[in-house]
């Protein structure tokens, strides 16, 4: 088996992820630009909640896996850290290239994020189940409700962004933990 090559596993999801979010724009410009902060949050906490069910129960009715369900945390949760940034706006006022260049620097912050952390915790993640990533990113979904419905302030916790940019790491872990599953012939 080849050594885990993290930088290049994360920047190959990020680059699948990066392909659907300009592919979106294509269909639908920068229309997310008008959600709020607690509407992208309902969007990740949407996603999550399925690859929980899909994780858990045996009958699907949507042909889908959790794998786009995964992209979509990280898309949404890179939209989210540029809204936070930029504030919410009642008509979309970004070309599809400047919504790609924000979201280009928000993953690039999220990277060096993970390799600071990782360095850290010497690539924990990597001996977890998908099922538990689910679970974290679950709870920083609920974290993030929490500071929301707090008109996001904090007394001792990380702010919005942080628990965005968890949720963005922790869905690209699981991402290439599913693909390793894939090559070894297992399915997670």
């Amino acid at each position: 088996m080849n050594k885990p090559n993290t930088e290049k596993e994360f920047h190959a999801v990020l680059a699948t992820c990066r392909k659907l979010y300009i592919d979106k724009m294509k269909d639908y410009g920068p229309a997310w630009r008008i959600l709020r902060a607690t509407s992208i949050t309902d969007q990740i906490f949407i996603k999550v909640k399925r690859i929980r069910t899909l994780q858990t129960v045996t009958e699907h009715l949507v042909d889908e896996g959790i794998e786009p369900e995964f992209i979509g945390i990280v898309n949404y949760a890179a939209m989210g850290i540029i809204q936070l940034q930029l504030g919410v706006v009642d008509q979309p006022d970004l070309t599809s290239e400047e919504a790609t260049k924000l979201y280009d620097k928000v993953t690039n912050e999220a990277y060096e994020l993970m390799t600071r952390k990782n360095h850290d915790y010497s690539e924990a993640w990597r001996d977890m189940r998908v099922s538990s990533i689910t679970d974290l990113i679950m709870a920083k979904v609920l974290r993030t409700k929490s500071i929301e419905d707090n008109d996001g302030k904090t007394l001792v916790s990380e702010g919005l962004d942080a628990n965005y940019y968890d949720m963005i790491n922790y869905a690209v872990f699981a991402l290439i933990l599913l693909n390793e599953q894939k090559e070894n012939g297992h399915e997670g």
